[in-house]
């Protein structure tokens, strides 16, 4: 009996009143049908009888495994058993049993309040960016994401080392104007490689006064919200777009951050994160008085090669300050050194890789000081006298034989 029978057959009897024998007559269909469709209350369904599954006859032995190791690979379980049908047959009866031996581990619904937590995560564009000397290099961008407002903040840095990472997330932050009462990142290994953030990255969030929260080990959906803005990074902002260089990347950006991302409606949020956004910075602390200690510094004493190397590039310094200490510091763009307060080197810090950084006015006055110091080892005319002695002079000193008429030689005196 169709759905449409059933429904003709209740319709005549309940509507119009027609008797049993009536529709029997008119429909062309036996008594039984009748008084079946009149006594069910649901339409009529085509269930197919369960015809079972190629894997059954394993099925015994799969719950063993399972049993003796739960998160036994499929495709381990299938050499055990002697499987040579399809893969996918087993997966799905092993995702079937799985769970009576793992348990289950439902995903709750998280709440964010406004100001309370900004997820940081690292994405690698694909696109090679031309960072100078003839070198192009796959970048990181760091990105922040507000967990309230949905805002998403993100700048490319040269490095994955602490000092850049602590600059980068500084400036999204200053960009934002406030700080959320806690920083999301996973196991990074320039902030937290075991667990614990690194003393440098616990002074950073004590100077911003906030909480460094480091995601559980094999946990990627502790920042999830975080770890999806980076799809839709590759899906909308990196196809049809060409990169001169860092600073291209980061001002398409930026640009495309303003104008389209921080712009779009969110469906769960029923709002757009620009609009949003000021309940966050009202729920945020204030930025701290003085900024934290970001980037690079350290202590050297100047060399006769008058340079500094800093991430495997060499930065020129003035001269004059050779055999002295000096300060460096160097942050996402700039390579300063300060001798006694004085600024004895400002470069450009340099992307590339193994290259020589040098300023033109060093090598000038690194040259008029060889000359000088070439005219104090020979005194000019009439200023006194400097005394030449032959090698044999030495050789006698020393022990060693003289040769040819080395011996025979006296001192002489070059006015």
């Amino acid at each position: 009996m169709s759905v449409e029978d059933w429904a003709e057959i209740r319709r005549l009897h309940r509507a119009e009143g027609v008797a049993i024998k009536e529709i029997v007559r008119r429909m062309g269909i036996s008594r039984n049908t009748v008084r079946k469709a009149l006594a069910s209350d649901e339409p009529p369904k085509y269930q197919r009888k369960p015809k079972g599954s190629i894997v059954d006859p394993f099925v015994p032995e799969i719950h063993k495994l399972l049993a003796d190791s739960p998160r036994m690979p499929a495709t381990v379980i299938a050499e055990r058993i002697g499987w040579e049908r399809s893969m996918t047959t087993l997966k799905d009866k092993v995702r079937e049993l799985r769970p009576l031996y793992v348990g289950v581990d439902p995903a709750d619904r998280l709440v964010h309040r406004p100001g309370e937590a900004a997820q940081m995560n690292l994405w690698f564009p694909e696109p090679k960016i031309p960072v100078g000397y003839g070198q192009s290099r796959m970048l990181p961008v760091l990105v922040m994401t507000l967990t309230f407002s949905r805002w998403l903040a993100a700048v490319m840095l040269p490095s994955r080392q602490s000092g850049d990472l602590l600059a980068s997330m500084w400036q999204l932050i200053s960009q934002v104007g406030a700080v959320s009462k806690s920083l999301v990142w996973d196991r990074e290994g320039a902030i937290a490689p075991k667990g614990k953030p690194l003393p440098p990255v616990q002074g950073f969030a004590g100077t911003i006064a906030t909480k460094m929260v480091i995601a559980p080990p094999r946990d990627p959906e502790f920042k999830g919200m975080t770890e999806r803005n980076n799809q839709y990074f590759e899906t909308s902002f990196l196809p049809g777009r060409d990169f001169r260089s860092p600073a291209d990347f980061n001002q398409q950006l930026t640009q495309w951050l303003a104008e389209r991302a921080n712009q779009r409606t969110i469906r769960s949020l029923g709002d757009r994160p620009v609009n949003v956004l000021q309940a966050d910075l009202t729920a945020m602390t204030a930025l701290p008085p003085h900024p934290p200690s970001t980037g690079f510094s350290w202590q050297i004493r100047l060399g006769r090669d008058y340079y500094v190397r800093f991430d495997t590039n060499d930065y020129s310094v003035d001269p004059t300050v050779i055999g002295r200490l000096v300060q460096v510091t160097a942050t996402l763009d700039r390579v300063i050194a300060v001798c006694d307060g004085m600024v004895v080197a400002d470069h450009a810090r340099c992307w590339a890789n193994q290259q020589v950084i040098t300023d033109p006015g060093h090598v000038a006055t690194a040259k008029a000081l060889r000359a000088d110091y070439n005219q104090i080892r020979r005194r000019p005319s009439g200023q006194g006298e400097v005394l030449y002695r032959p090698l044999s002079v030495y050789d006698e000193l020393f022990g060693l034989t003289a040769t040819g008429n080395d011996a025979d030689d006296v001192d002489k005196e070059i006015a």
